[in-house]
């Protein structure tokens, strides 16, 4: 059918395309501003909390003293963290790496990702596939797949060393409550804790050893594990060597908190585990019905891989099912 010249299924593909691709950028933009608007809320409220503690008289007591102290640590902290956050939504290749644990340059990767598009590329000029498809499968080989294993492992190891980091601060909170220096209960975890705590630490105790502050090396250590429970540790650690205060006591309040996120995150995921099932359902399911069909009649869907209008379709398909799956992975994913 033609409107005033223009054919109408070519508006309605270029439509489809343009929606899918707007979904796909809500859905993965939307997390970052959110993101910007709670930090800029954060700052607001710690502002507005000095400003009013400063508008309080001049006589000053011992508390209120400290109380500012531990603002003005809170301030640059934040300041620092922001731009460690910013690093932690997209960092480098390097650290990407690293935090998965993998002992590679960034060289080697790209060599290894080449390898692994040529393979791809090889499979689908071994199945008969058609050029664009192979090209497709290269791409996925080479940038796709390597980047999914990196991430992959990133998550594996976060995960485990959430897992353990409980034990470890209520072993600093033993050992100090016992008398033992800050420092040798570090040591201890840099030796006997599990992995990837132990490995960490180890780099916490080598910076420290190279004579950089504690609460710089505990910092650096959410550079390597960007998680919330690392940022507390840094927080806690950096609030009491500047502002001074029960170590055990502050570290045990750390602990409690760790182990009761831990809960939470648990609870979290078994309440979302039905919502993940069906998003897992529907989203396979076209390309389960797909795959039937052709087993059962390939004749009959092969015009969409070898007839051009039926590869614009499947392109297009292709970008709306891309929407729709980042969009029901945004609604299940809880982030806390």
């Amino acid at each position: 059918m033609v409107l005033y010249g223009l054919d109408i299924t070519v508006l309605a593909i270029a439509a489809l395309v343009f929606f899918a691709c707007a979904g796909i950028a809500y859905a993965m933009l939307m997390p970052r501003f959110t993101a910007v608007r709670n930090a800029e809320k954060r700052r607001e409220r710690v502002a507005g909390a000095g400003a009013a503690a400063r508008t309080q008289g001049k006589k000053v007591d011992p508390a209120e003293k400290r109380r500012r102290s531990i603002q003005d640590s809170l301030k640059d902290i934040e300041t620092k963290q922001k731009f460690m956050a910013s690093r932690s939504t997209s960092p480098p290749l390097r650290l990407r790496l690293m935090q998965a644990g993998l002992k590679i340059s960034p060289a080697r990767f790209f060599v290894v990702s080449g390898i692994a598009g040529f393979v791809f590329a090889l499979l689908g000029i071994a199945g008969g596939m058609p050029p664009f498809l192979v090209g497709g499968l290269a791409l996925v080989g080479g940038l796709g797949a390597p980047r999914f294993v990196v991430d992959r492992m990133r998550r594996r190891r976060q995960a485990a060393f959430i897992e353990e980091l409980p034990n470890a601060v209520e072993v600093v909170v033993r050992g100090v409550k016992a008398g033992l220096p800050l420092l040798d209960c570090l040591r201890m975890i840099a030796t006997e804790a599990k992995e990837p705590l132990r490995s960490e630490f180890r780099n916490v105790m080598d910076a420290l050893a190279l004579g950089v502050p504690l609460d710089e090396a505990i910092g650096r250590l959410y550079e390597r594990m960007p998680l919330p429970e690392a940022n507390f540790l840094a927080i806690v650690i950096s609030i009491q060597s500047k502002a001074g205060g029960n170590l055990s006591e502050a570290l045990g309040n750390l602990a409690k908190v760790l182990r009761e996120r831990k809960k939470m995150r648990a609870k979290i995921k078994a309440m979302s585990t039905e919502a993940k099932a069906s998003a897992s359902i529907i989203g396979s399911l076209p390309i389960v019905v797909m795959g039937l069909v052709y087993v059962t009649s390939p004749d009959y869907i092969s015009i969409l891989w070898t007839d051009k209008v039926g590869q614009i379709v499947l392109g297009v398909s292709a970008l709306v099912m891309l929407s729709g799956v980042m969009v029901m992975r945004q609604m299940i994913n809880f982030d806390f």
